[in-house]
């Protein structure tokens, strides 16, 4: 079995979408399909039932678990080699909420790339459940979230300092005067929110007295929405305000998290990675 086909079916098995994993892969629809034909041939068992809805068949489920830690091995067998070549070369991608993808991680792979320019980067955006199972996956090499790392013990995170948060508000609302807000002036007043298990959406969640009136998918389109009056939010301060008002909000703030696989730390790419952030962000 080829690795690059092991690696396809695990972007289809996870987008369960021949498309959206081109698009994730980098590759022409025509090439996934392909790829996963071959696989199925070589195996002699359909690994996609592809009806109206595309799913695992039992023994692409069974074959799910195998191609995990055989491309596992695989990073494990090209770390060693790169380790002991010790020069950042290849391929290194890195993961980032959509804020962070704006306004943070640039400056981060700029001095990155202009250092280490054999390195071909990446950089996704992701919802940080998404970047944390990218990461899991070995999809991703080391991603940069809000909020407290994840419980997992194959993962190493390290905060790169704080953010403070601020509340957007829509123009002329009652709060929008204030220099400042403590978290008791939030009480009762209506909220906008990202769904549950966004680390904003836990931001908010911790402090007592908001009331959550509308979920909203993205913060961009939170600031939007606050702008146009549908309520107030609780952002980061880097994240895009637009027309809203922004007030700080007193001595609340979220951490900047890096997380990466722990046995990956070593590794040229992703040790230069780390060394740069915590540079950069210092």
């Amino acid at each position: 079995m080829e690795l690059r086909h092991l690696r396809t079916f695990r972007v289809v098995a996870r987008t369960l979408n021949f498309t959206r994993a081109a698009a994730e892969l980098h590759y022409a629809q025509s090439s996934v399909t392909e790829q996963i034909q071959a696989l199925e041939a070589e195996l002699g068992s359909k690994l996609f039932d592809r009806g109206r809805q595309l799913r695992l068949t039992s023994a692409g489920e069974r074959l799910l678990g195998y191609a995990d830690r055989m491309l596992s091995l695989a990073e494990e067998a090209k770390a060693a080699v790169e380790e002991n070549r010790g020069e950042p070369e290849g391929e290194l991608t890195a993961g980032a909420l959509e804020t962070l993808c704006a306004q943070w991680i640039p400056d981060v792979l700029s001095e990155y790339r202009a250092k280490w320019p054999r390195v071909r980067l990446t950089l996704k955006e992701g919802g940080r459940g998404e970047l944390y199972q990218a990461v899991r996956q070995s999809e991703v090499d080391v991603c940069f979230t809000f909020g407290s790392p994840p419980d997992d013990p194959a993962f190493a995170s390290e905060s790169l300092g704080d953010e403070p948060l601020v509340v957007l508000v829509p123009p002329g609302h009652p709060l929008s005067g204030k220099e400042t807000l403590e978290p008791g002036d939030l009480r009762g007043v209506g909220f906008l929110a990202t769904p549950k298990g966004c680390g904003f959406r836990e931001m908010l969640d911790r402090i007592d007295g908001p009331v959550v009136d509308a979920e909203v998918g993205s913060i961009a389109a939170l600031g939007r929405c606050v702008a146009a009056g549908m309520g107030c939010a609780l952002v980061p301060a880097l994240a895009d305000h637009g027309d809203a008002v922004a007030v700080p909000l007193a001595g609340e703030t979220t951490a900047v998290t890096m997380t990466w696989r722990r046995r990956d730390e070593h590794k040229p790419n992703v040790a230069a990675l780390l060394a740069t952030a915590r540079r950069v962000r210092a």
